[in-house]
């Protein structure tokens, strides 16, 4: 976490005027209006605060976490990750993490995504999306050789690689510079604390 605080509170649910209402309708008509363990996240919440930005940001991110994502879950989750870490970002990384879990990483493969692509034990597919992975959050550009090893993921499979960085380099961003806190209860890895 950069901040132990927030800059940008979030929304107070009990106060949403009609725009911010509108702009987390889709978390307040599922799930009885609780979503992320009984509570809308504190990233909606903050990010309530610019409600027409809420809304196009879910238009986009929906596609990053969805079936039409060339990449696997385990693989999306697995670049995430690493863009999370690589953005000091202890919200994405904590939250992630949770979902990395689910969709098929391990405690271990986790641990091993902050040492990166020179880590021992990964394929040499993972070990391509890592260093994809690292080379855009530090020169915005996937070199020629990585590319090549991105090969078995495809044309799509590679340029939803590269948007899926973009998208968590931004997210991670947001999380940073707003001071968005963890949730109650959720425990930030010591690597990334303020």
């Amino acid at each position: 976490m950069r901040l132990n605080a927030p800059r940008i509170e979030p929304v107070d649910l009990g106060r949403l005027d009609a725009d911010q209402r509108a702009a987390l309708e889709p978390f307040l008509a599922s799930d009885g209006g609780k979503v992320g363990g009984g509570r809308i996240l504190n990233i909606f919440r903050t990010l309530a605060q610019a409600p027409k930005a809420l809304s196009a940001f879910l238009g986009w991110g929906n596609y990053i976490l969805s079936k039409r994502n060339a990449l696997a879950p385990r693989d999306r989750e697995l670049v995430i990750l690493r863009t999370g870490y690589n953005c000091r970002s202890g919200y994405e990384w904590t939250q992630h993490r949770r979902i990395g879990l689910d969709c098929g990483l391990t405690e271990g493969e986790i641990e091993r995504i902050k040492t990166g692509p020179d880590a021992a034990g990964w394929s040499d597919i993972d070990r391509a999306m890592l260093h994809a992975t690292d080379e855009l959050t530090a020169d915005h550009f996937v070199t020629d050789a990585t590319w090549a090893a991105l090969a078995p993921l495809g044309d799509k499979g590679r340029m939803d690689l590269v948007m899926t960085v973009g998208q968590y380099t931004q997210v991670s961003m947001m999380l940073n510079s707003f001071g968005i806190q963890v949730e109650a209860g959720w425990d930030v890895d010591p690597d990334l604390r303020a």
